[in-house]
């Protein structure tokens, strides 16, 4: 027993403040540690979670997990789902990360901004609805696009380009493997044939 204490007292504070945080002795560990990190694990036991969010954000991005769980207990939704994006963003399959995502985007409503700015669907985004000439102009601009030759990009789905295409699957299948195969061969992807050795 006494080669137990001296072993602890030799060990320090913080490897005291370490065990005493796995065997569940929460306000001994946040008295003992000095590390962010197992700070914040503590607190978050105790249910200090706004002293367990700033430990979090001391510690820096290795705590992005535990700070969007401290965040959401605060009732931070919106800042909480934030941090669980950055989680996924490192590692797209990380369930824990998504089902907690999930959880708390349910909990409120996401804010939708109003605008000022003139947007892209008639009569939003704060200005009134074009006049009789300008809606001619946008509908003779979309007509004209009808006209253009066909491209990658830039061409609207209408019914009117649906039809125009031919129903041969396999041609359709050449083309986007050819456009695969040049895209490759700009960004150097693609081996250069096999010369002949001898």
């Amino acid at each position: 027993m006494i080669l137990s204490i001296a072993l602890l007292v030799i060990a320090g504070p913080a490897a005291v403040g370490t065990l005493a945080l796995r065997l569940g002795w929460d306000r001994l560990a946040v008295a003992l540690l000095q590390d962010d990190a197992l700070r914040g694990v503590a607190l978050y036991r105790l249910g200090d979670d706004v002293a367990a969010d700033a430990a979090f954000a001391r510690a820096g991005r290795s705590q992005t997990f535990n700070r969007a769980l401290a965040l959401a207990a605060t009732g931070d939704y919106p800042l909480s789902v934030a941090y669980f994006d950055a989680v996924l963003f490192v590692n797209p399959a990380d369930e824990q990360a998504r089902a907690g995502r999930d959880l708390v985007a349910s909990m409120y409503d996401p804010h939708r901004g109003d605008s000022t700015a003139p947007g892209r669907i008639m009569g939003h985004g704060g200005m009134p609805p074009p006049n009789e000439e300008i809606q001619a102009a946008l509908v003779g601009a979309a007509s004209d696009d009808l006209r253009r030759p066909l491209e990658a990009r830039g061409l609207a789905a209408s019914d009117e380009w649906l039809q125009s295409l031919t129903d041969d699957p396999g041609e359709f299948l050449q083309l986007r493997i050819q456009v695969e195969y040049d895209r490759r061969a700009q960004m150097g992807l693609i081996r250069p044939e096999a010369q002949d050795p001898w």
